[in-house]
């Protein structure tokens, strides 16, 4: 017998078990996820976790519900700390706050740049979580919007489908005008607190708050003072029902008060939530600003998850991302079905639960427009301080209200604004 190949065939087989345990061991841990809604941010990372534990039985997976606020606030006090052991594997973040986090604790989450294949992503999503030429985040939800109206309004007001096709914001304007006339229903709910129309109207067009290199972009923003100029003649024309509080509005649309909701694609599910209603609604790209630049698409919302660099499971974590985020087309059939999430992974979109007809919605393959508006959104700098400068635009939009110019008040916001953030 030759002892010797029989000695080199023990030690291959010993080094290749012992390459494989070693392999098994760096994916046998638990992987800690932080993110809010159990209804759908956490319901939908279970079912992720459930289809890679199917595949990789050793990998388990502890996914952490809180509120929101909570998440930021312990994310941002483990981060200042340095104290990385408190912090989670993988956490969830919303896209107008990612670039705040990337920028003020540079180091604390994995470069993916490599990691994940971003070209099958919507655009704006991947350019929100890109700093300096790395890729930091896996998309999740868009917040591509849509216009939801009331059907049987319109047509009391002798409007067809047809007539909410292409719609610009001054036509926008004149039915609503038209309908309130007709049928006593404001076309839509506003809460002048909120500035959640502004951003839809001006990321539509290409502009944000912010420059590319992170200087304001206020006084000379064309989309911006679209934006204001727009908000204040819906005020005065008597287009919007006024609210207060997120409550407030959604009321005034289950209600059957207005005409209109135009929101994020996160808003469908509560749109259908009054089944007396099914076959009343239609869905409609959004209005266009008059300016050059401007489109019929743009986002409100959404958020991506991150992974810590500091994570123990930190090659697990990604694994597991690219795996199901990145790759799992039947995972997005699944999550849009049971939950109304529209991801921003394009390669979903042919899939069967996009391309399916909504009798609610009349027939129409309401996921299948979300989805090709979500190719359409352009992308913008969210920068660091969207929320204080939410703050000065909303402190500041009354006074254009009652006949401040707007060149004053686009002034105004901007010396609030640099007051804030300096």
């Amino acid at each position: 017998m030759d002892y010797s190949r029989v000695l080199k065939r023990s030690v291959s087989a010993a080094l290749t078990g012992a390459a494989l345990l070693c392999s098994t061991a760096a994916f046998a841990g638990e992987v800690t996820v932080w993110c809010w809604d159990p209804n759908f941010n956490v319901a939908i990372m279970k079912e992720a976790a459930a289809r890679y534990t199917a595949k990789h039985p050793e990998t388990t997976f502890n996914i952490v519900d809180f509120a929101k606020t909570d998440v930021e606030q312990k994310l941002q006090t483990g981060l200042a700390s340095g104290m990385t052991d408190t912090l989670p594997d993988i956490v969830l973040i919303e896209d107008y706050g990612a670039q705040k986090y990337l920028q003020s604790f540079p180091g604390s989450f994995a470069a993916l740049t490599d990691k994940i294949d971003y070209s099958g992503f919507a655009k704006y999503k991947v350019d929100l979580m890109t700093l300096e030429g790395q890729v930091y985040g896996v998309p999740f939800d868009s917040g591509v919007t849509g216009l939801y109206y009331r059907k049987d309004y319109l047509e009391q007001a002798g409007y067809k489908a047809a007539d909410m096709e292409n719609l610009t914001w001054d036509r926008f304007i004149e039915i609503g005008k038209d309908v309130k006339a007709k049928t006593g229903h404001e076309m839509m709910a506003l809460d002048t607190n909120d500035g959640g129309l502004i951003r839809i109207m001006m990321q539509s067009a290409g502009q944000w708050y912010f420059n590319a290199d992170g200087s304001l972009n206020i006084t000379g923003n064309a989309a911006l003072k679209a934006a204001l100029e727009t908000q204040a003649r819906i005020v005065k024309e008597g287009v919007a029902k006024p609210t207060s509080g997120w409550n407030d509005g959604i009321n005034a649309l289950t209600s059957g008060d207005v005409a209109s909701v135009l929101m994020g694609v996160w808003i469908t599910g509560t749109v259908k939530s009054q089944a007396d209603q099914s076959g009343k609604w239609a869905l409609t790209a959004i209005p266009k600003l008059s300016i050059d630049g401007a489109t019929a698409a743009s986002n409100l919302g959404g958020s991506s998850w991150y992974v810590l660099d500091a994570s123990a499971e930190k090659d697990e974590a990604i694994d597991f991302l690219n795996e199901i985020y990145a790759k799992d087309l039947d995972f997005y059939q699944k999550i849009l079905t049971e939950r109304g999430a529209v991801g921003s992974l394009l390669g979903a979109r042919t899939g069967e639960a996009y391309q399916k007809a909504d009798d609610f919605f009349g027939g129409q393959t309401v996921w299948q427009n979300f989805s090709d508006w979500l190719v359409q959104v352009p992308a913008v700098n969210y920068g660091i301080f969207t929320n204080e400068l939410d703050t000065a635009v909303t402190a500041n939009f009354p006074a254009l209200v009652k006949g401040t110019s707007v060149d004053d008040v686009l002034k105004a916001i901007e010396s609030q604004a640099a007051g804030q953030i300096q």
